[in-house]
């Protein structure tokens, strides 16, 4: 396979993250998550040595509907998954298919020299991924 054959991650990921703070209430993550039309939210780091934090709308419906606890009343910390698995923009979209297959991934977000710059879900790679 020659190199013009590869299709990186930084190909076919959505440009930009949705960056909450972890005291964020479930509410009102809820609400950004439907006014950018999102599945996923990143939670920022507290501080330099600290590390990103991920709420998914699966995690809402575990966490917080099945538990019937308040949206109001929960923070996205107290839910979120930390430390997330994040992508290396430069990796081939094969590699990180295969990644998400072994860890149960359905998207992740996506890491250029220590940024956040985008995320890369299964349906990207597949629908941009097969068509470039």
């Amino acid at each position: 396979m020659s190199k013009k054959d590869i299709i990186r991650v930084r190909d076919v990921m959505r440009h930009g993250v949705d960056v909450v703070d972890g005291m964020t209430t479930v509410h009102d993550a809820l609400k950004e998550m439907k006014h950018l039309k999102n599945k996923m939210l990143v939670i920022d780091k507290r501080h330099d040595d600290d590390e990103y934090g991920m709420v998914m709308i699966s995690d809402i419906a575990y966490h917080v509907l099945a538990r019937n606890k308040a949206p109001e009343r929960t923070n996205v910390y107290e839910i979120m998954s930390k430390p997330i698995v994040s992508i290396d923009a430069d990796m081939d979209i094969r590699y990180c298919a295969r990644l998400f297959e072994r860890l149960k991934l359905s998207r992740a977000p996506v890491i250029e020299s220590d940024k956040l710059i985008g995320v890369v879900s299964l349906t990207r790679m597949v629908l941009e991924g097969v068509r470039k």
